[in-house]
């Protein structure tokens, strides 16, 4: 199976709540990342909205198939390449937002809306409600992609749960603050390569409201090595997800073949 060029783009480092300007900006990167043969791009949290929003949430928040989803699906179809995005979505119960993911087809078909299980902090505990489907999937090009987003891929349950359904890429929209440098540093490799798959994790950048984010996106393969790795400012990187260096990985380093789950039931 061939590879799929992935791209992260990492940004907007801008004042949170203009979409337009924020779809502006993915059709641009989506233009470039097709021109470098990506088939997938995979943008920050809440990359629609901008992540510091305070009360301004649930009035930008949007159904998963709002107006924002048909300009993101138009621009999916018009650059042939998939695209994963995050956004506030509007929960059908009154005054529920979640903090949500949708990945759109190279066709601009809807492939799925993951919600983030675990909230970080005060401020996302108070303006968003948690989700409860740990594992959402779809495929891309024959490559069999997960979702998770930012603070849910620091559990190591979160991101085993994907391995052993066949996640071949995982893909974690990502706010992360600094001085959590670590995580896409050490973290997030290691998380690649205890499970065997890819991962790619597309972070918000620079200074906004009282947050300061940290860059340093990045595409970590189930070797262990890290593809591509970004900086502290707006960058849009390029890498390949091989499933053939997956399964090479897997057979060298057999952890979930080798797993005794009846030894961890207290886990439980």
């Amino acid at each position: 199976m061939a590879p799929l060029r992935t791209a992260l783009l990492q940004g907007p480092p801008g004042v949170p709540g203009s979409v337009a300007d924020s779809l502006r900006a993915l059709d641009e990167a989506a233009a470039r990342a097709a021109a470098q043969g990506a088939r997938l791009l995979a943008t920050s949290e809440l990359f629609l909205t901008g992540y510091a929003l305070g009360d301004r949430v649930a009035g930008l928040a949007e159904p998963a198939d709002g107006p924002s989803a048909a300009r993101v699906d138009a621009i999916a179809a018009r650059h042939g390449l998939a695209i994963a995005y995050g956004f506030p979505e509007r929960g059908s119960g009154p005054g529920t937002v979640f903090n949500a993911v949708r990945l759109v087809g190279p066709d601009g078909t809807g492939l799925a809306v993951y919600r983030k299980a675990h909230l970080f902090g005060d401020y996302e505990r108070a303006v968003f409600t948690p989700g409860d489907r740990p594992l959402v999937q779809a495929t891309v090009d024959g490559v069999r992609i997960g979702l998770l987003i930012c603070y849910d891929v620091e559990f190591p349950e979160a991101v085993r749960v994907h391995a052993l359904a066949g996640t071949e890429l995982l893909v974690v929209p990502t706010a992360l603050m600094r001085p959590y440098e670590f995580v896409p540093q050490v973290l997030v490799p290691a998380r690649a390569y205890e499970n065997g798959m890819h991962v790619a994790y597309a972070n918000r950048c620079g200074p906004e409201g009282e947050f300061d984010f940290a860059g340093l996106s990045c595409l970590a393969g189930p070797d262990g090595a890290v593809r591509a790795r970004a900086g502290a400012g707006p960058e849009l990187l390029v890498a390949e997800a091989d499933p053939e260096v997956l399964r090479a990985a897997r057979a060298d380093t057999p952890y979930l073949a080798d797993r005794r789950p009846e030894l961890y039931r207290d886990l439980t």
